[in-house]
């Protein structure tokens, strides 16, 4: 049984002024008199009793109204202020949706009692508008406000609106067939067809391809050559856990490869070696470099401050609030993934985009049907991203710039960075040393495995197009986030409950767990341990899933108890899904199955070695001219120009300040 609850405002909204302004901005100033809203919380359980106690949790008494659908649901919608449209934005199944998990907690706190698997609660927003607008325009209208790669909207007029009783329901459950088939992949092949293979990716019984390995011929020869020497084929879950390690987004191949006459690479002569160049002369300086989830310097003789800065470039394209929250809060988790744990006090960031006023259609595709989301779109949304995953984490965004140019009209770029600081030592353990040891469990925490994520480490890799996978989306949930670290930097590390941390980020556990299990040698996964969203998510889905806020670690079984009682107290699930080992190899089984069982040395070393050549680029020289204006008129131009602009409307949405003593983090 569905149980909606609607609740109204009954004072001034600045939401639904916002909306309305934003409205009459793009041209329907004229036709829109009055927008207001409603937030609906659809909840499924058929165990809930006394709705009105539950509405009463999410209204404000003093400022808002509350309606459940059943009850008088004719006479309350002829109640409410005059509208000509109403519209509501859902989430699409398996969608990341923070406010109904919150809501499902707020519940279950308190009535003291947890939802039955399938159950749950999912939230939506109605926009009601007072204007004379045709179904076209109303449809163009309902567009600026959603993102149809990860929600839907459903329109009606006044009259259908009241007829009906309000909106359909509409719940968004996620319905798998569930299959736990593993399947082995023939790459003897011709070359065309292994390569469409790394293109395309793997194709599933029904002949559909999976979405893009990003592997590109030698690699995926290397990879045949391997289990050529295994003498067996290679399963679908190691083939998918391959292209997440060698993907340019984990690897930076491009960086590392032989490069014209730089025989080491870029990465390793510039980068690198700059920075090796600075540390001979300040040896006393930097206390991490390159090794780490992030890097460190000394503070002073207590403390190291760390810094990690990375781009969420491609997932902010398709959507843009989902990439920039996925990111701020990603390099959150590398702050706490950074030796045993370090504590994030500030984020900051970096827009690239394109000038939010110029709005020229731009398309995925030659076939010109999938239009891009517009500058604006995507500049609104990546600094709502960064601010709901600063602000809900409580963590100031103190820092950041802004860039406009029309070259990142089809792609942004998106930086975002955290600083954070630890300990030098803690109760004589030395805190920037971890390692994961024989025999340690393998234990994730935080938010469970969806399909969200899937691909993204490859997607990342390669140049978007139409076939951008949609399932490379993520949504983060801030304030899960916030509750694990807090419990970890606060709590746990100091009483030395785990050997080692690392993030669940690109590439989720075959990435996480492959990489700690390179401090001990080897490790062996029970995949089926690992706890869903939903069912039936196949091994391979659940193994490279990159769905967000979650944190793997290494705990010694004595201290496992401990361990579980204190993060599951925080309200966070913590669940043992294997053991670190000693084999040299990534064992990964299913049920019982060995559907995976590779060479550590191979996942993390087997890739071929590029040898890349650059091509000269002729561009045309820049005229330096007033381009026939008067210089005072040329400079009012220049300092109208968006980069050159001030940007405190993006400060100033952020949490700035941090007040914390450096007592308070021991």
């Amino acid at each position: 049984m569905v149980t909606r609850i609607e609740v109204y405002a009954k004072v001034a909204d600045s939401r639904a002024f916002q909306r309305q302004k934003k409205l009459q901005e793009s041209g329907f100033a004229k036709k829109i008199k009055k927008v207001f809203l409603a937030d609906v919380y659809s909840i499924d359980s058929a165990i809930l009793k006394k709705p009105q106690e539950i509405a009463g949790m999410f209204a404000n008494p003093i400022t808002e109204s509350f309606h459940i659908t059943w009850e008088n649901s004719k006479q309350i919608y002829r109640q409410l202020p005059f509208f000509n449209w109403a519209f509501e934005i859902n989430f699409l199944p398996g969608v990341t949706d923070n406010i109904a998990i919150t809501s499902r907690e707020s519940i279950e706190d308190f009535r003291k009692m947890k939802f039955k698997k399938g159950e749950g609660v999912y939230s939506s927003q109605i926009t009601f508008i007072e204007g004379v607008l045709t179904a076209a325009e109303i449809n163009e209208i309902s567009h600026n406000f959603y993102n149809p790669l990860i929600e839907i909207a459903s329109l009606k007029r006044r009259a259908e609106y009241i007829n009906d009783e309000g909106m359909d329901f509409f719940v968004p459950k996620v319905k798998l067939n569930s299959s736990s088939i593993v399947l082995d992949i023939d790459l003897d092949v011709n070359d065309n067809v292994l390569a469409d293979i790394g293109k395309t990716g793997i194709k599933d019984r029904e002949s559909l391809p999976r979405g893009p390995l990003a592997l590109d011929l030698p690699s995926l020869k290397e990879i045949r050559k391997y289990f050529h020497q295994e003498k067996r084929a290679p399963t679908d879950i190691e083939l998918e856990s391959l292209a997440q390690t060698w993907s340019e987004h984990c690897k930076h191949i491009i960086f590392s490869s032989s490069i014209d006459e730089v025989k080491d690479g870029l990465y390793k002569t510039y980068i690198k070696g700059a920075t090796s160049q600075i540390l001979k002369k300040k040896k006393n300086f930097a206390a991490s470099v390159f090794t780490d989830n992030s890097g460190a310097i000394h503070f002073d003789g207590d403390y190291l401050v760390t810094h990690k800065v990375e781009t969420h470039n491609s997932p902010s394209a398709l959507d843009p609030f989902g990439g920039a929250v996925t990111g701020i809060v990603g390099v959150n988790r590398d702050t706490i993934g950074f030796g045993l744990g370090a504590m994030p006090i500030a984020n900051f960031y970096g827009f690239c985009v394109a000038d939010p006023d110029r709005d020229e259609p731009l398309y995925k595709g030659t076939d010109f049907t999938q239009k891009m989301l517009s500058s604006r779109r995507i500049l609104e949304g990546i600094v709502s991203g960064v601010n709901t995953g600063g602000n809900q984490s409580g963590i100031p965004t103190s820092l950041g710039f802004l860039y406009c140019d029309e070259k990142f009209r089809g792609k942004p770029l998106v930086f975002v960075g955290t600083i954070g600081l630890i300990p030098k030592k803690s109760n004589g353990r030395i805190l920037t040393q971890k390692n994961a040891k024989k025999g340690d469990y393998i234990v994730m925490i935080g938010g469970r495995v969806g399909k969200d994520g899937i691909h993204g480490a490859t997607f990342s890799s390669e140049i978007m197009n139409s076939a951008s996978p949609v399932t490379a989306v993520q949504i983060g949930n801030p304030i899960i986030q916030k509750k694990f670290s807090d419990a970890l930097v606060k709590e746990a590390r100091d009483r030395q409950l785990y050997h080692s941390i690392t993030d669940n980020g690109a590439g989720g556990l075959s990435c996480s767990v492959a990489e700690m299990a390179r401090e001990s040698g080897g490790c062996q996964v029970e995949l089926d341990q690992v706890p869903l969203k939903y069912d039936g998510l196949k091994p391979w889905e659940i193994w490279i899933s990159e769905s967000q806020e979650r944190m793997t670690l290494a705990v010694p079984p004595n201290k496992w108890s401990a361990f579980k009682k204190l993060i599951e107290k925080r309200g966070i699930e913590a669940t043992a899904i294997g053991k670190f080992t000693s084999s040299g190899r990534c064992v990964v089984n299913y049920f019982g199955k060995t559907i995976m069982d590779m060479e550590l040395k191979f996942l993390h070393e087997g890739y071929p070695k590029k040898k890349l050549k650059t091509r000269k680029k002729t561009v045309s020289a820049i005229k330096d001219s007033f381009g026939g204006k008067k210089p005072l008129q040329f400079l009012f131009k220049l300092l109208g120009n968006p980069p050159l602009c001030g940007f405190e409307f993006i400060s100033s949405q952020y949490d700035c300040y941090f007040l914390r003593t450096l007592s308070g983090l021991k």
